[in-house]
């Protein structure tokens, strides 16, 4: 009974010692052990295993422009979904020399409100064919014979739209709407001078630059030419150098 008792006592201890044996060592105590899991390191395998596009050397020489065309609405600015959707009565005609528009009707026959005020929000627009179709269009509903009395009382739509292309940091947007004012100021004449402040603010910082100087100037004087000598103190409040043309 007694060697039986010690053969317990033996077991036991071995068992105590076992326990023991098995304990966390102090140098990893404290510290529970990180296992990654297998859906962790998935998305890398899936992305190796995924076949790379082979790049072309034409993808250097020809880089993706945005399609003008696309049936998206996304980032559309207003005037390019009027045109996408045939909101306007006159469309691009690819020519082999140089573009041109097609009208629905004739230019005289157009409405000038809502067509031109909309071609006039065209202005600021800087993909290709916006920015074809809004200054063509804008310059030639103004070419008719009465586009005057059309678009003088228009004035306090197309004056915002003009002022904002006239400022828009695109050279190519301020260059056309440059083009844009003087083609508006033929056509209304003094009609135009309660607006010339508020458009000739930008213009005049443009006139600090050597590159836009001389177009500034010559607006300028086609502006007082058709505005007639009230004109002189409004330019002359914008931009101090300017010499009037009458001396």
């Amino acid at each position: 009974m007694a060697s039986s008792g010690s053969v317990k006592g033996r077991t036991s201890s071995h068992g105590s010692a076992g326990s023991r044996g098995s304990r966390t060592p102090p140098t990893s105590a404290g510290k529970v052990p990180v296992h990654k899991s297998a859906s962790a390191s998935r998305p890398n395998a899936d992305a190796a295993r995924k076949p790379l596009k082979p790049s072309r050397p034409s993808d250097r020489l020809n880089p993706k422009t945005v399609d003008p065309f696309a049936n998206s609405k996304k980032n559309q600015s207003a005037f390019a979904s009027v045109y996408s959707s045939g909101g306007l009565p006159c469309r691009l005609v690819h020519g082999s020399v140089k573009h041109k528009i097609a009208w629905d009707s004739s230019p005289e026959h157009v409405q000038f409100d809502p067509v031109l005020v909309t071609l006039a929000e065209g202005l600021r627009e800087t993909v290709h064919p916006y920015t074809f179709v809004s200054c063509a269009g804008f310059k030639e509903l103004l070419e008719v014979q009465d586009s005057g009395d059309k678009a003088a009382p228009l004035l306090p739509k197309l004056a915002p739209s003009l002022r904002a292309a006239l400022a828009h940091r695109d050279a190519g947007v301020f260059e056309r709407s440059l083009d844009a004012l003087q083609q508006l100021s033929d056509s209304v004449g003094p009609a135009l001078n309660p607006h010339l402040k508020n458009l000739l603010m930008p213009v005049s910082k443009k006139m600090m630059d050597k590159k836009y100087k001389e177009k500034c100037t010559d607006i300028l004087q086609q502006l007082e030419q058709n505005g007639g000598r009230e004109v002189l103190p409004i330019i002359k409040s914008k931009v101090p150098t300017y010499s009037s043309i009458y001396g």
